[in-house]
């Protein structure tokens, strides 16, 4: 990896060196799970497909924003930000995504599922930016996670 860069923020290097890879595991999770939102979103069918369609692009919206929000704290750290969808699809921890499912409410299932495990993933990161000193960036995933959990009860109201 990369060396990190000089900042003038107060969190010791190694303690930013451990945020930094929670950063960049989160941004390969979000990545992957904006790019699957978007794939739901093109290939949904079935009765509620208008509603789903224009749902996921709206979901697709709010993970794009974390996305630059998580980049841009690990870069802020001086940390390097693994960017690339290369990246992503070789680090993200998510199910692949069903192939073949195109059926409304399995595609809903199928998002909430991978939502859960971002936003669960990022509430678990909480407590390690807390233990490494960083306050900032607990307090970026607390509201990401609070974000993704409104977006997951949108989606598993669905399947209610």
């Amino acid at each position: 990896m990369p060396a990190q860069t000089a900042t003038r923020i107060d969190i010791a290097r190694p303690n930013r060196e451990k945020v930094e890879a929670l950063l960049n595991q989160l941004l390969a999770d979000l990545t992957d799970m904006a790019a699957r939102t978007k794939h739901a979103h093109w290939n949904v069918t079935g009765p509620h497909f208008i509603a789903l369609h224009q749902h996921f692009d709206g979901l697709h919206a709010v993970l794009t924003g974390h996305i630059d929000a998580v980049a841009e704290r690990t870069a802020a750290l001086g940390g390097f930000v693994r960017g690339r969808l290369s990246d992503a699809a070789g680090a993200t921890r998510l199910k692949e995504f069903p192939e073949a499912t195109r059926d409304g409410m399995a595609v809903v299932k199928a998002l909430a599922g991978a939502l859960a495990d971002v936003s669960n993933a990022a509430r678990d990161g909480i407590e390690t930016c807390e233990d490494e000193s960083d306050l900032v960036t607990a307090d970026l995933l607390t509201g990401l996670s609070g974000d993704l959990d409104k977006q997951l009860y949108f989606l598993e109201s669905h399947l209610r």
